[in-house]
């Protein structure tokens, strides 16, 4: 499915004095707190902050998996509080992915059948397209020699490979990672990093990442520290990181 552009004039996603509440009997834990944020398409940003700073319940609002107490969220423009179920579902199943830190993949089933799952639940993608559309995805995650193993027979780093391609399989607007390199060590979280930030740089991904670590927040260009559900700082960057890349790419 070809990727509904936004106008230039109308951001991807953005939040106007967002809030966000938990509630227990009458006890209520405030969580977010007005946050106004915009981010437009093909932008990597990175989410930061210590734990209980909100970033995670962010990114569930920013992706659908849950809704915000008071405020606006707009998607394409479109305030999402007046979205009907069915809206909302089709949003979640063709126009946004997730990447996770606990990779989420099935440990008997092979790499190929793993990441053509979200096809199956699809409405517009014919089943004539799935493997051909599953093997682009693997491929661009360099895991072609892989597709027929199973994913209990990879690496950790392969594994979260393995969901990135998942991720990317419905070519989604926009693709949420949260905490993706919690679970691996230095090399390997290095390794699944590069590959988001080749997304974005050389296929214009828009990726939204959740961290606490400041060497994989990185690897984005923005990134936005959370502080007790407020935002603290919203900058942009040219990291060494990018530099690095963009020096090689000379040569």
């Amino acid at each position: 499915m070809p990727k509904k552009k936004t106008s230039p004039t109308v951001p991807l996603i953005e939040t106007q004095s967002l809030t966000k509440s938990y509630f227990s009997e009458e006890l209520e834990t405030p969580v977010l707190h007005g946050i106004d944020l915009t981010i437009s398409e093909e932008e990597f940003v990175s989410i930061m902050g210590p734990s209980g700073s909100g970033k995670s319940t962010l990114m569930h609002i920013l992706g659908f998996l849950d809704q915000p107490t008071t405020g606006k969220y707009l998607f394409r423009g479109e305030p999402t509080r007046t979205m009907t179920d069915d809206e909302l579902a089709a949003i979640r199943a063709t126009r946004v992915s997730f990447v996770f830190q606990a990779f989420n993949l099935l440990p008997r089933t092979t790499v190929l059948d793993n990441v053509m799952l979200p096809l199956l639940y699809h409405p517009t993608i014919p089943a004539s397209e799935r493997v051909e559309r599953s093997m682009n995805a693997i491929k661009s995650v360099d895991l072609e020699d892989r597709a027929l193993y199973y994913t209990n027979q990879l690496s950790g780093g392969q594994q979260q490979r393995v969901a990135i391609a998942r991720a990317l399989v419905t070519s989604p607007d926009v693709i949420f990672a949260d905490e993706p390199t919690g679970n691996l060590d230095s090399k390997s979280g290095n390794q699944v990093m590069e590959v988001l930030q080749d997304l974005h740089d050389e296929g214009g991904r828009t990726i939204i990442l959740v961290t606490h670590e400041q060497s994989t927040a990185a690897h984005a260009k923005r990134i936005i520290h959370l502080l007790d559900g407020n935002v603290s700082s919203d900058t942009k960057q040219f990291t060494q990181i990018n530099a690095k890349k963009n020096n090689n790419l000379k040569k």
